[in-house]
């Protein structure tokens, strides 16, 4: 079955960096864009990243350009989120996604608090 496993959160001050990293397994990584999505207390999900299937495409939310990228290992099923210069407002849980034929699969999430 289709399992995506998040890591890499944690607490980080104002200014610092962290890296996300998702393992994906039980479907054709390479086939497949992926997403990166947040969720701050009280606040709907919102999209963060997207990268293609190569990774030879990738977007994102006008309120982390410049500070975050997202990047693909396809040998590895593994998708990443590099974060730096993060701000209070960065603080939520982040997930990582895929859609396959209709579904969306969510991982379980991992939290980053940024604070001083």
């Amino acid at each position: 079955q289709v399992q995506l496993v998040e890591s890499g959160g944690g607490l980080v001050q104002p200014g610092g960096s962290l890296r996300l990293s998702c393992a994906a397994s039980g479907f054709t990584f390479n086939y497949y864009g992926m997403r990166w999505y947040r969720q701050a207390p009280g606040k709907e999900r919102e999209l963060v990243a997207t990268i293609s299937s190569t990774g030879g495409t990738t977007n994102y939310a006008d309120s982390v350009k410049g500070r975050f990228t997202i990047s693909r290992a396809n040998a590895k099923n593994t998708v990443y989120l590099q974060m730096n210069s993060l701000k209070p407002e960065d603080t939520a849980v982040y997930y990582c996604n895929v859609l396959l034929q209709g579904l969306n699969y969510w991982g379980q999430g991992t939290q980053v608090t940024v604070s001083s």
